[in-house]
C-alpha cells in the first residue's frame, strides 16, 4: 500500500480509502467485517463513513456495524484512521425543527456524540461536514469545532461537497483565528465528472487541502459492467445513463483491454494521478471487489494513455479562467 499526508496535516493515510456506504444496506454485517479486516491486512488504514449511512429510518446503522467491528479488539481501532460526516436528518424527533440538514453548533455537538456512541470509540480522526450550509457562519462553525478538538473527540476537520469559494472562505476564517482549518475536501470526481478541475481541485491544492474523491467509478458506470450488467444488478435496473455514454464507455473498455487492466482500476489510477488527490474512495460490496481494487495503486498511466483518456472523456478545458475566458 502507498500512503500520503492528508492535506497539510501530519496524518498519513492510505492512497485508497475504504468507503462503507454499502454496509448494512447491500452488504450484510458478516461480509462487512471480512472486508474491513482484509482492508487492514492490505494496508488500507483510511475508512470513511457518515452518520446517515443506513439511510432513512435506518440512519446510523453503518456506524453501528463499524462500532461492533471495533469492539472485537485486536487493535482494529488503533490501526484505523476513522472519518465520518454530519449534516443530514437523523430522524431524531427530539431535534424538532433542527432535524433537517445543517451545520449548526447544535447539530455538531449532538451528532458527534451520537456518532461516537454508535462507533464505540472516544475519538474520530477526521470529522467532516457532509455538505455546505451557507445559513451558518464560519464564526459559529470554527468556535463549535474548537470545543471537541480541545476535548480530543476529533483530530481534524474536513468538508465534503464544498465549492471552491467555500474552501477559500473556510481557510480565511480559520487563519484569522490561528486555526489549522480544513485538512480535506471530499468531492465527486471521476472521468465522467471532471467539473472540479475548474475551481475545486486547484483551490484545494493551493490551500493545502487534501482531496478525497467519492464515486470515482461514477456509481459503477466506469466499472466495466455498465453495458453488460448481470441480471438483477443495480446497473441492469438503470440502463439509461449507460446508454447515454455508450460510445465513451466502449472506447474506454477497448483502451483498458489494450492496457491489460480492468476498467475500474484504470479509472481509479486516473483519479490518483491528479496532484491534488489524496485518495479515491472505494465502496466494495464484497470481499472480492475489495481485493480487485488493490491493483489500482500499482498502475502508472503514461502521458500517451492520459491523452487518450482526455480524448474519450474531455474535461472542462483546464482550470478557470482559461477554460472559459479564452
Amino acid at each position: 500500500m502507498k500512503y500520503s499526508y492528508l492535506g497539510r496535516s501530519g496524518l498519513k493515510v492510505s492512497k485508497l480509502c475504504l468507503g462503507t456506504m454499502n454496509f448494512g444496506v447491500d452488504t450484510e454485517e458478516k461480509e462487512a467485517f471480512r472486508i474491513m479486516d482484509a482492508a487492514l491486512d492490505a494496508g488500507i488504514n483510511f475508512f470513511d463513513t457518515a452518520n446517515i449511512y443506513g439511510w432513512g429510518e435506518n440512519a446510523g446503522r453503518t456506524e453501528e456495524i463499524i462500532g461492533r467491528w471495533f469492539a472485537q479488539g485486536g487493535g482494529r481501532r488503533d490501526k484505523t484512521v476513522l472519518a465520518t460526516k454530519f449534516y443530514g436528518d437523523m430522524h431524531d424527533k427530539n431535534d424538532g425543527p433542527n432535524r433537517e440538514g445543517g451545520l449548526s453548533a447544535y447539530k455538531l455537538r449532538r451528532h458527534l456524540d451520537a456518532s461516537l456512541q454508535r462507533l464505540q470509540t472516544d475519538h474520530i480522526e477526521l470529522y467532516q461536514m457532509h455538505h455546505v450550509d451557507r445559513n451558518v457562519s464560519w464564526e459559529e462553525l470554527w468556535e463549535a469545532f474548537q470545543v471537541p478538538v480541545y476535548q480530543g473527540k476529533i483530530g481534524y476537520v474536513g468538508s465534503s461537497n464544498f465549492a471552491g469559494r467555500d474552501l477559500v472562505k473556510a481557510q480565511y476564517e480559520a487563519k484569522a483565528r490561528h486555526l489549522l482549518g480544513l485538512v480535506s475536501e471530499q468531492h465527486k470526481y471521476s472521468l465522467l465528472c471532471r467539473l472540479p478541475e475548474l475551481e475545486v481541485l486547484p483551490a484545494a491544492e493551493e490551500l493545502g487541502i487534501g482531496v478525497i474523491a467519492w464515486s470515482p467509478l461514477d456509481g459503477g458506470l466506469l466499472g466495466g459492467y455498465a453495458l453488460k450488467p448481470a441480471p438483477g444488478s443495480k446497473r441492469a435496473s438503470n440502463p439509461e445513463r449507460a446508454e447515454k455514454h455508450r460510445a465513451k464507455l466502449e472506447a474506454f473498455s477497448a483502451l483498458c483491454k489494450e492496457l491489460g487492466e480492468s476498467e475500474a482500476n484504470v479509472a481509479l489510477a486516473w483519479t490518483l494521478a491528479h496532484p491534488a488527490m489524496t485518495a479515491p474512495i472505494i465502496g466494495p460490496r464484497t470481499l472480492e471487489q475489495l481485493q480487485n481494487s488493490l491493483r489500482a495503486i500499482e498502475i502508472e498511466l503514461d502521458e500517451s494513455t492520459l491523452e487518450k483518456l482526455d480524448e474519450i472523456f474531455p474535461g472542462p478545458g483546464g482550470e478557470a479562467p482559461r477554460a472559459y475566458a479564452w
